[in-house]
């Protein structure tokens, strides 16, 4: 799926993206995550990577100082700036998770929710070194996303080359999609951001895992 295809796919799922979170088998899990979230950047200037229609962001205000919320769709960034972010200042701006040229920092935080799964593995590093260039020495770093659970989760439709899995996607209009989702294990995130920081912890639930760690100073070069 190239990012004018995944454009048009997430603005023709923008009114529906929410649904997902009324599964009812998951309602147990996505409490939990509600209140991690919730209480996960007190006092903190948090950066949103790919904040879509901001479901999370509305659990992030709860202790964040002030919240800059991103996402490459308009339509989506619609539809979070009408939700009630109570006495938390939010800045939405439309802007490329892997470049985020238009984003001034730094950040005391981050938040990556459902995001990390969307990007290709040959990709996954430059989009860390960006985010991370965005993010001031001893930031947190929250990421939360999906696990692959037969039954509940979208079947995979194939892997490609590089080990990138797929789903094909149906929306209410009828369209047909092919969406990249990665499902990482937990070796994978390890690997990938222990050089980068001075300690991470990680949960598996049922449906979802959620990490969070601290950036090491100059990690963004550590690469």
């Amino acid at each position: 799926m190239t990012k004018n295809e995944m454009t048009t796919y997430y603005a023709k799922r923008a009114s529906e993206y929410e649904r997902i979170y009324q599964k009812p088998e998951r309602q147990e899990d996505l409490k939990r995550l509600q209140a991690t979230i919730a209480g996960s950047f007190e006092g903190r200037n948090l950066l949103e990577v790919a904040c879509g229609t901001g479901y999370w962001t509305q659990f992030a205000c709860k202790s964040a100082q002030s919240i800059v919320a991103t996402d490459y769709n308009e339509v989506v960034l619609d539809i979070a700036r009408e939700k009630d972010y109570g006495s938390c200042p939010i800045t939405f701006i439309r802007s490329d998770a892997y470049t985020l040229d238009n984003v001034i920092g730094p950040f005391s935080a981050a938040l990556v929710g459902f995001w990390w799964s969307h990007v290709p593995k040959a990709k996954l590093s430059g989009f860390l070194e960006v985010l991370h260039s965005k993010l001031s020495n001893g930031a947190t770093v929250v990421t939360l996303d999906n696990r692959y659970v037969e039954g509940s989760s979208t079947p995979i439709s194939r892997i490609d080359d590089e080990g990138n899995t797929y789903q094909i996607r149906n929306l209410s209009d009828g369209s047909e999609h092919e969406v990249l989702k990665n499902f990482p294990a937990r070796h994978e995130f390890v690997k990938r951001i222990e050089q980068l920081s001075e300690g991470s912890e990680s949960i598996e639930l049922d449906y979802f895992w959620l990490a969070q760690y601290t950036m090491k100073g100059n990690a963004e070069q550590q690469l």
